[in-house]
């Protein structure tokens, strides 16, 4: 199976729609133990996506859309979240070929292997830290450990993905401003992962 430009647009765009639909849930879990903005945040994220889609030109490789991409994401002001989805999102280019114009099941998961090794470079935080790391680095392990075609590893993902987020809730925080609360973060899902969460859940929606 591969996936085309079309194809990347839907994924990209069903996850958008997702992530805003849900602003308001990531900002009442960030308000526990944060400054209680994600979902403002995440949807300005979600803007600069469907805004660099619908200007996407025939001239501009996939490599060089993703990577903007990434660079769009970086530039929204709120916290962490920009510069920490700019960075997964431009870290999947480094995977794919110069003038790639479809993507198969190989290309993906060299995407996403090099987009963890971006976060784990500039995130630092594992699982168990109680971040969006807990959701994304599953999703990838999902992904590389496929053997499955595009649409099934993305179900796969989106699985590991949900399990990571919903397993958010048993750890304390080590990051950010929620990390001050200790045990009393434990119970609750982390804003990050549940965005995170969302963004899979997209991927996956999006071949059905």
């Amino acid at each position: 199976m591969k996936i085309n430009r079309e194809d990347i647009k839907k994924m990209f765009l069903t996850s958008c729609e997702l992530l805003k639909a849900n602003a308001d849930e990531l900002s009442e879990i960030d308000s526990k133990f944060g400054d209680g903005d994600h979902g403002i945040t995440i949807v300005k994220i979600a803007n600069a996506i469907e805004k660099d889609i619908e200007n996407w030109d025939s001239g501009t490789s996939i490599k060089e859309f993703i990577d903007n991409l990434g660079m769009s994401a970086m530039g929204v002001n709120g916290g962490s979240a920009g510069p920490l989805w700019g960075s997964w999102i431009s870290g999947l280019a480094i995977g794919i070929p110069e003038g790639a114009e479809e993507l198969d099941e190989q290309i993906i998961k060299d995407m996403f292997a090099a987009s963890l090794e971006e976060m784990n470079d500039v995130s630092g935080a594992k699982v168990g830290d109680k971040t969006m790391m807990d959701t994304f680095i599953p999703a990838v392990e999902a992904i590389a450990a496929s053997d499955s075609d595009i649409k099934g590893m993305f179900k796969e993902a989106a699985a590991a993905a949900d399990q990571g987020c919903e397993d958010t809730k048993n750890y304390i925080s080590k990051f950010g401003r929620a990390k001050s609360y200790k045990e009393k973060t434990l119970g609750f899902k982390d804003a990050g992962a549940v965005s995170m969460n969302l963004l899979f859940q997209g991927f996956a929606k999006s071949f059905e």
